[in-house]
């Protein structure tokens, strides 16, 4: 595709920190790294930087309590340029429930935050209003059903088109066991309003066409990357276990229903029973933290599971490669981008049936989440059974690094480009 001439005032088109931008691009997210408590903001992290390697500009907008006199912060990627984010003062936050929203409400200080978590997503619509009037930018690339009000809002006022950036809905984080009906309402209203629907895949565009009635031609799917560099490292011993020659399962993920980590307890059950030398890590936090911890207790496995709580960076990463086996047991998972951070470093993985990645990796193990026999099998398998471990490691890893963010900004970029040529021939 040819980079259009700088023709219209509306256009970035500048050299900045020695990259062309052609494109400017108003992103609408809700967690960015560092300060990220999920693999949402990791998702953002990557496309935003892959974008700038693609000669697109970001201006990622975060909700965010801060001090008034705080009003941007740039993230410099090494010499390609930067993101830059920009706050405003809601009180809103990655994986929120309306529960949480009443509990963080009450310790909130004065009362300029919305009564309800709806009227404090419909309160941030309107606070996005100033900087879609204020600032330039090309294309509107909104993440996930809270942020969907705003970009709605920003697309009324600058008439740029809209895309809509599908991570989870809210079917999915129900455990497909009914989703609540005022986010389901705000997003068909986004999906309506957009000009197109990404999602992070094949799984999550059948139930977004399915479930929300989304025409297919507007839906367009996007497969999550990893960044392969971030991951490399000798296999680690991080625990006396590993030192013992005891085998270590590991899961990482968010504490929730759809991401199944009472299916992983149940199959640590069923493993123990064939192979008491297996020890299981859970780490991760969420509103299931109790509930889980109760669980291993009840089902007798208590002094075999270790809770290591929620773990980033370089920590993560030492405890994926001290890992036998990582498993995905999610009820229903769009994505899962810990399954290629497992691979890079260097762990065999199982994964659900039910989950996005599983359309992308050949050299992985599938299961039903519901069959925790069959999962605590395959688990066996691959601690007993050395050559399979290997192979799925060493051809699983060779698909991980094939899907690079490079790969899904290109898609995004080419996306952006159609939306605007089909604006222009409008006009």
């Amino acid at each position: 595709m040819e980079k259009p001439a700088c023709d219209r005032p509306r256009l970035a088109c500048r050299v900045k920190a020695r990259c062309f931008f052609y494109m400017r691009v108003l992103m609408l997210g809700w967690e960015f790294p560092p300060h990220n408590s999920g693999g949402l903001g990791v998702a953002c992290e990557g496309l935003a930087k892959a974008l700038l390697q693609s000669d697109v500009e970001v201006l990622f907008v975060l909700p965010r309590r801060i001090d008034a006199g705080e009003s941007r912060v740039p993230l410099v990627f090494a010499d390609i340029g930067k993101v830059t984010v920009k706050t405003v003062d809601t009180a809103l936050s990655p994986y929120m429930t309306s529960s949480a929203y009443n509990e963080l409400r009450l310790k909130l200080p004065g009362n300029i935050y919305g009564a309800t978590l709806f009227e404090e997503v419909a309160r941030y619509a309107i606070a996005i209003r100033d900087i879609a009037e204020r600032e330039q930018f090309d294309v509107i690339h909104a993440h996930d059903w809270l942020s969907f009000l705003a970009g709605i809002e920003a697309k009324r006022v600058s008439k740029k088109p809209l895309v809509l950036h599908v991570h989870a809905t809210g079917y999915d984080q129900s455990g497909k066991n009914g989703v609540d009906s005022r986010v389901f309402a705000i997003e068909k209203l986004g999906f309506e309003a957009a000009d197109a629907v990404v999602t992070v895949s094949g799984y999550t565009k059948s139930m977004v066409e399915g479930f929300y009635g989304v025409p297919q031609e507007k839906i367009h799917v996007v497969y999550n990357g990893v960044e392969a560099h971030k991951h490399e490292g000798d296999r680690g011993d991080i625990l006396k276990l590993k030192r013992e020659g005891k085998k270590l399962v590991l899961f990482v993920g968010r504490l929730s229903l759809h991401k199944g980590p009472d299916y992983f307890l149940r199959a640590a059950q069923r493993t123990l029973e064939y192979y008491p030398d297996a020890y299981f890590v859970v780490s991760g936090g969420g509103e299931m933290e109790w509930q889980v911890i109760d669980l291993a207790a009840k089902l007798g496995i208590g002094d075999r599971v270790f809770f290591a709580g929620f773990v980033r960076g370089a920590e993560l990463d030492r405890l994926y490669r001290a890992a036998d086996l990582y498993v995905l047991p999610s009820v229903s998972e769009p994505f899962g981008i810990a399954p290629l951070e497992a691979l890079i470093n260097g762990t065999p993985v199982l994964v659900s049936k039910q989950s996005g990645v599983a359309e992308v990796l050949s050299h992985a193990l599938k299961v039903d989440f519901w069959d925790t026999d069959e999962m605590a099998n395959q688990i066996i398998a691959v601690l007993k059974n050395e050559p399979l471990s290997r192979q799925l490691t060493v051809y699983g890893k060779e698909e991980a690094y094939r899907l690079t963010w490079k790969r899904a900004a290109e898609k995004c970029r080419e996306l952006y480009g159609k939306l605007l040529a089909g604006i222009a021939a409008e006009k």
